[in-house]
């Protein structure tokens, strides 16, 4: 049974909610069209608001404009996220840092709403989670995909990391296939997720057979099939929070950081200490910075929280460049480990595995290696120490990202980046996972 979409972005003068019988809707928004198939009367929310809330949360819940009939795909994802304790906890103090910009710019393209609740569905909000696909960053950008759409990426940074540059990609793409799909935005999605080629080869194999074309019909692959149900079930939870008894904490509706301009190449952790900030709190805004300094051939510039942005202005134009890194060829010889070379030329172990594409520590005689060598200050962003206590954990059924990270006092953001998972995924029972319990 199909249940089709529903869009509407005419003012509902009528209280409540309106049935409407099946019907071709035509909006005033010439971006928004969607053919309705399904007999089944469909329920309409009202929830157009001229105030300005103070709440990001209700900021979105005014325009969400999509509504959809229990389905059941859509009442299985949506039992997937109200079964995950602490979930929207953890989604709204990520929301804080990041959400507020996405929906700017959701508006600023006159998009639905509901697409700033997409990097949700993708990363759970954390910019450096990596699927097992490669996939990166808050909306989960393929490599070549980044390419395309003209996202550096390099040693020293990844803009699919980067909150502005991604959320600016991925719109623009979103927008692209929307337009391929003549307006129909479950189509556009589904292409998003599983490639436009992979959603026009299932259209041309239902055609044949005299089915439906529409995505309800279409034999998607599993994740996309899981992808569209997830979004509209998370869309449910924020237009009614109480309905399922869940609690979104206050997102304030306001920036929570602001761009400053470098005049060049800077270190991250002086700079950070210098605005009385830790590292990683500076580095909540510029996760595609990889290296322990910004690029210097990149965009010359860092964010900040908004609070300091006044104090980071002043201080930047007197940060001193970092001095240029220059590449040594190292030939390995026989009897060499990685630890030994790092030690000889004054590095850790891991910037030589993260220079090199190396992910364990075979190396082979007679290959070359590339050494960053700088003034001394060279290190990495883990700057990890090769002896550091590592645990080994083996998921359990019932186990979730929160109550791993609870029982081991760490965070989802730390298992995630360790272990390079997609958060959207399920832990499997019997999966190995590898923390560093002495780290918070």
């Amino acid at each position: 049974m199909k249940f089709p979409i529903l869009v509407l972005s005419l003012l509902v003068w009528l209280s409540g909610c309106t049935l409407l019988t099946p019907q071709v809707i035509e909006n005033s928004n010439p971006n928004l069209r969607v053919e309705h198939t399904d007999p089944a009367p469909i329920t309409l929310q009202s929830s157009i608001d001229t105030s300005t809330p103070s709440d990001l949360w209700d900021r979105i819940r005014s325009q969400t404009q999509w509504a959809y009939p229990d389905h059941p795909s859509i009442t299985e994802q949506r039992e997937h996220y109200l079964q995950q304790p602490g979930l929207f906890e953890a989604l709204s103090e990520r929301a804080n840092w990041y959400l507020y910009y996405i929906v700017e710019q959701v508006e600023a393209r006159d998009l639905p709403i509901e697409l700033a609740l997409l990097p949700i569905v993708e990363s759970s909000l954390l910019p450096q989670a990596m699927s097992h696909r490669s996939a990166a960053g808050l909306w989960q950008i393929m490599p070549r995909t980044g390419t395309h759409l003209g996202l550096t990426q390099n040693w020293w940074y990844d803009g699919r990391l980067d909150i502005r540059a991604s959320t600016d990609a991925a719109l623009t793409y979103l927008q692209h296939l929307h337009d391929r799909f003549e307006g129909d935005w479950l189509l556009a999605l589904s292409a998003y997720n599983a490639g436009e080629t992979r959603v026009r080869r299932a259209q041309r194999a239902n055609a044949k057979r005299g089915l439906p074309t529409d995505y309800w019909s279409l034999n998607l692959p599993r994740e996309t099939r899981h992808y569209l149900p997830r979004l509209l079930a998370l869309t449910q939870i924020v237009q009614q929070p109480e309905r399922y008894n869940v609690t979104l904490a206050t997102v304030p509706n306001e920036p929570a950081f602001a761009s400053i301009s470098l005049s060049g190449q800077i270190e991250v952790k002086p700079f950070a200490q210098s605005l009385a900030l830790q590292e990683h709190e500076l580095r909540r805004f510029n996760p595609g910075i990889l290296r322990w300094a910004t690029d210097p051939n990149g965009v010359k510039e860092v964010l900040v929280p908004v609070h300091r942005a006044a104090d980071a202005h002043a201080i930047a134009q007197t940060a001193t460049s970092v001095a240029p890194v220059q590449w040594h060829r190292y030939t390995i010889k026989n009897g060499d480990s990685l630890i030994k070379i790092a030690r000889q030329f004054g590095v850790e172990v891991s910037l030589l595995r993260a220079a090199n594409d190396i992910t364990g520590s075979l190396i082979r005689t007679g290959k070359t290696l590339m050494i960053p060598v700088g003034d001394g200050t060279v290190h990495t962003v883990a700057s990890s120490d090769e002896h550091r206590p590592t645990l080994r954990y083996t998921v359990r059924a019932g186990d979730s990202l929160y109550k791993i990270a609870s029982r081991f006092q760490t965070s989802i953001n730390n298992l995630v980046v360790w272990n390079g998972l997609d958060p959207a995924d399920y832990l499997k029972p019997g999966q190995r996972l590898t923390l560093f319990p002495s780290e918070s």
